[in-house]
């Protein structure tokens, strides 16, 4: 059975509600304009900017925000849409951005007249960190703290897209199943950390490292020529070589191998490319870079000295 309110106790229940709720309840006139925000507004920290007049409701929003606000506003005031929910960052006091949600209703009088609206706006920051963290994760090789395959496919796709132009980088560890069989995985990951700590050292900031497959890092570097880009894969090629970390009685002598091709065509292309050019350098000696055939030449290392990583004895 419906239970009919007068104007005076739908006001007290309006009053009982946004007094003791953590949602944000805001009451606007029709051109969108606060007469009215629950005290919730200053427990979450928004706060109005100060105004001749009341604040609008966009002025809450930033303004990457303030149109698909007010016009969700608008609509719910010609009753083109009610309760349904827009997300937004908010301008807050502490000068952060704070992601929100809100819903608005437009408000009737006696005679089914639109004199403003009721909106419920409520923090969203929770949820959209845990997607974030999700979403992060979904993107992440745990192993190296680089980005993963699915992340690296579509950073490609973009380049390819986007026409940036540039070369893709695919290296991977010599011999890296015997290091695995012969050493045990623990040691096989420690190899892998450590190569991906070099690659970070020697790359650009804009250049984009990946694990593409267990032993198999890709590097893209947007907007290099394949002179560039070979000499930045030849200096890394050679740092492995070189570099000797202490590990006690047992060390392990690793290199790698890379191949290089231009970032065109399409990305499968461009993969199929450096894929060839790395199983080049594989099947001739490894522990070197080679060019897809465009560029067709190859580059040793002139260093092609053992690398040693710690190992828990």
């Amino acid at each position: 059975m419906g239970v009919s309110l007068t104007a005076r106790e739908g006001s007290a229940l309006y009053r009982m509600l946004a007094e003791s709720t953590a949602d944000i309840i805001l009451k606007t006139d029709c051109d969108g304009f606060i007469v009215h925000a629950s005290p919730a507004i200053e427990q979450l920290g928004v706060g109005f900017p100060s105004m001749l007049i009341g604040p609008h409701i966009r002025d809450l929003v930033h303004p990457s925000s303030a149109l698909a606000v007010k016009a969700a506003h608008d609509a719910a005031i010609k009753r083109q849409q009610d309760g349904e929910w827009v997300e937004f960052p908010a301008l807050t006091k502490d000068g952060r951005e704070r992601w929100f949600e809100m819903q608005i209703r437009c408000l009737t009088d006696e005679e089914d007249a639109v004199y403003g609206a009721l909106c419920v706006m409520r923090s969203v920051e929770e949820r959209r960190r845990y997607q974030d963290q999700l979403f992060a994760a979904s993107m992440t090789d745990p192993l190296t703290g680089l980005t993963n395959r699915k992340a690296f496919i579509a950073m490609l796709g973009h380049l390819v897209d986007e026409r940036v132009g540039g070369c893709l980088a695919l290296f991977a560890i010599d011999h890296f199943r015997t290091i695995n069989m012969q050493h045990g995985q623990a040691v096989g990951d420690e190899v892998l950390v450590v190569f991906a700590e070099l690659l970070r050292t020697l790359v650009r900031p804009d250049d984009i490292i990946s694990r593409v497959g267990g032993e198999s890092l890709a590097v893209l570097l947007p907007g290099t020529s394949p002179d560039e880009a070979e000499g930045v894969c030849l200096r890394i090629v050679a740092a492995l070589a070189e570099i000797r970390e202490a590990g006690g009685a047992k060390s392990l002598t690793i290199t790698a191998s890379a191949g290089v091709s231009r970032i065109e065509k399409s990305l499968d292309d461009t993969i199929k490319r450096s894929e060839l050019a790395l199983f080049f350098a594989k099947t001739k000696g490894r522990n070197r870079l080679e060019v897809d055939s465009t560029s067709r030449f190859s580059i040793t290392p002139s260093a092609r000295g053992a690398t040693s990583v710690g190992m828990v004895a």
